[in-house]
């Protein structure tokens, strides 16, 4: 007959701890995936709109009267409210864009030099698995990205 030992059952309780740190890193790593990926389609929705914002130009900026053809170096410039309403237009023909997002915010200007369309995006993410290691995020990470494009 085999005599009990004072280490008998250990293995099976290290075991269960192994797995149940396991199981709180993977859900931070999922977590922290989700997290990620909802970041970059954020920034793919930011640079969406501002390359549909550097394509505006108020019509009635081009098309003033009989304007004389434009000097060397002269440049139409790009306005807040151009790139305004090409953001407004583009969210409102595109609802899927920006279906999914959480606490939306959209900032769209024209830049100093009237050629950059920049547009700030932000919203809240949540982590896709809650466990005690991301409990402290459940209400969600604010988000913030920024995207420029060029108007010509």
């Amino acid at each position: 007959m085999r005599r009990a030992r004072n280490d008998d059952g250990q293995v099976t309780l290290l075991a269960i701890v192994f797995t149940m740190l396991a199981l709180l890193l993977v859900t931070a790593v999922v977590s922290a995936t989700g997290i990620h990926l909802e970041r970059k389609r954020l920034l793919a929705l930011a640079d969406a709109l501002a390359l549909e914002a550097a394509d505006e130009l108020e019509p009635s900026t081009v098309y003033v009267d009989r304007a004389p053809a434009p000097l060397a170096g002269a440049a139409i410039s790009l306005t807040d409210r151009d790139v305004d309403r090409a953001v407004d237009r583009y969210l409102r023909d595109n609802p899927d864009a920006a279906a999914g997002f959480d606490g939306l915010t959209v900032r769209a200007s024209a830049s100093s030099d009237g050629r950059t369309a920049e547009v700030a995006l932000g919203a809240l993410a949540r982590p896709a698995i809650v466990s005690w290691v991301t409990a402290p995020w459940s209400d969600g990470i604010a988000l913030r990205v920024e995207s420029s494009a060029r108007a010509w």
